[in-house]
């Protein structure tokens, strides 16, 4: 029998499905319309990745009735990996970024949430960090605080040695005048708040609940969020390092 990864990944509805949120995470209704398929059945073959430990769901913090749903890209791979080498053990995969294309300028990234106090500022310090320069990273939020949460500094530099201590946050309007090839919200409120920027820019949301608007937050609650974002981090770099950003331009 093929193993449960393949088995799931190889039915159309769900195929589309997992791209769909390999991209982006999705609220049902907006999966509902991207497939245009039925939500009954959106549902069901949403409910089989669930159950099959691929897909998660977090509740809205926009909308305590709605939930996002979350491809887990790490868990992919490794099923992926596990797949090949059931079929042969020549086919045992090491994945690896692919190096930023040379020639072409450094991909310009912009994380949004509200307060720019802990997700997004915690995102543009591990996508800096991750690439090396290769990306050129910004955030704010759209209501910003005064300062950057104590835990967010403090599990950056215990966890990955980035000081960010220095930083400020900043506010939306402090960048809308700049150029981004993408813009990442990690929070639902501000999802619905982010402007348009001007020119072609793609827009993908990362659904992290604030760990510092729980009732009791404590570290490690942030260390969640940074372990969360820094795995989608690490996915974002071969999408950046296979994407031309001039391709807008042209």
């Amino acid at each position: 029998m093929p193993p449960a990864f393949v088995q799931l990944a190889a039915h159309p509805v769900r195929w589309r499905l997992m791209t769909e949120l390999a991209g982006s995470d999705l609220r049902v209704r907006e999966l509902v319309t991207r497939l245009a398929e039925p939500q009954n059945l959106v549902s069901y073959h949403l409910r089989l990745l669930r159950d099959g430990g691929l897909v998660r769901a977090t509740r809205s913090s926009a909308d305590r009735r709605d939930s996002y749903y979350h491809l887990d890209l790490g868990r992919c791979a490794d099923e992926l990996a596990g797949s090949g080498t059931a079929l042969h053990p020549a086919l045992r995969t090491t994945p690896s970024a692919p190096p930023v294309r040379p020639g072409t300028r450094p991909p310009s990234i912009l994380f949004v949430c509200t307060g720019n106090s802990a997700r997004s500022p915690v995102a543009e310090a591990l996508l800096s960090h991750r690439s090396a320069g290769a990306a050129r990273a910004t955030s704010a939020g759209s209501r910003p605080k005064e300062h950057l949460h104590p835990a967010a500094v403090r599990v950056l530099r215990e966890r990955f040695g980035i000081d960010v201590s220095d930083r400020r946050p900043r506010h939306l309007d402090d960048v809308a005048a700049e150029s981004f090839d993408l813009v990442v919200t990690l929070c639902d409120k501000a999802r619905e708040d982010c402007p348009e920027f001007p020119g072609h820019v793609r827009r993908v949301h990362w659904s992290i609940p604030d760990p510092a608007g729980l009732d009791a937050p404590d570290h490690a609650a942030f260390e969640r969020a940074a372990d969360d974002i820094d795995g989608r981090v690490r996915h974002l770099l071969p999408v950046l390092a296979t994407t031309d950003p001039r391709e807008d331009e042209r």
